[in-house]
């Protein structure tokens, strides 16, 4: 049998989770599907999967070599679009997920995109947390943090900083922090998805410091903690583009400036073992190309590429 296609099979049966799953984005029957794995199983002298009547597992060897063949089919998939991509326009719908903090940067640039590139239409998902790319049919996803499933594709875009801040009505009620420990004092306001969580990192000419930090309200949502903040009910660790304009408007006060707090890499992630589209391709470009020195400070002092 045809290699690539036995590794096309074998791949597809890992990313859908099934036989029949595979099938159908192949447009072959399950009987020819599981006829190429089997015989590349039989051609490596190993077996790939572990299956059940309800599931299917890699085996250590198989998740090498899935590794491996979702890095290849790719690259001839990319090979061949970039030759395709040099006569074509981008066009379609473009599924776009974002955590809630990102969309605010990224909102305005889909708006200069789709001005160079008006057939395309975007359909923009916001959630905090990292929803199953494949599953739920995003073609992109902009993400900051570490990512939860290591199989997919990313492309760095830069570093996102984090400030802490209060109103100026709480400072006036509790007093100003002046030293990392103090917040230890203070009602902090938490942010559940983050892996800082309770524990704040700052870092100053005395060195390094963790805080363990509490207060009365955690939430998942940036966007509830900023006006919780803005309402004076404690400090917040959030985003700078989230607070900037609150910053320069004295609704917020930064807090602790002397301190660097954590610093997070900011990627834009896409699903592993296919080509990348046109509309993805250029839209990552012009993220890249727009998010440099002075256009985003706030939230991305510099861009680059993987």
């Amino acid at each position: 049998m045809d290699r690539i296609m036995s590794m096309q099979a074998f791949v597809q049966v890992v990313d859908s989770g099934s036989f029949s799953g595979a099938a159908r984005r192949l447009g072959v029957s399950p009987a020819v599907v599981t006829g190429h794995v089997q015989s590349l199983e039989k051609r490596l002298g190993v077996q790939l999967l572990n299956r059940t009547t309800r599931k299917v597992n890699l085996t250590e060897i198989g998740r090498d070599f899935y590794d491996r063949a979702s890095r290849i089919l790719a690259e001839i998939d990319e090979a061949e679009g970039s030759a395709s991509a040099q006569q074509s326009t981008p066009r379609g719908t473009l599924r776009l997920n974002t955590s809630v903090s990102l969309a605010r940067l990224v909102t305005p640039l889909i708006n200069d995109y789709v001005a160079l590139y008006p057939e395309v239409v975007f359909e923009l998902v916001m959630t905090d947390q990292m929803i199953g790319m494949v599953e739920e049919g995003f073609d992109l996803a902009l993400r900051s943090g570490p990512l939860p499933d290591s199989s997919l594709r990313t492309r760095r875009l830069g570093v996102g900083r984090l400030a802490l801040c209060a109103s100026p009505d709480y400072l006036a009620r509790y007093g100003r922090p002046q030293q990392p420990e103090d917040l230890k004092q203070h009602n902090c306001l938490i942010y559940i998805h983050s892996p800082l969580e309770g524990r704040w990192h700052l870092s100053g000419t005395d060195g390094e410091h963790e805080v363990e930090v509490a207060g009365n309200l955690r939430s998942n949502s940036i966007e509830g903690l900023r006006a919780a903040a803005l309402s004076g009910l404690g400090i917040c660790l959030l985003p700078m583009v989230n607070i900037s304009e609150d910053l320069k408007a004295g609704h917020l006060v930064r807090l602790l400036p002397d301190y660097r707090t954590t610093e997070v890499v900011v990627q834009a992630v896409y699903p592993p073992g296919r080509h990348v589209p046109v509309k993805v391709r250029t839209f990552l470009d012009f993220l890249v190309e727009r998010l440099c020195p002075g256009r985003v400070a706030p939230m991305l002092p510099k861009a680059a590429n993987m």
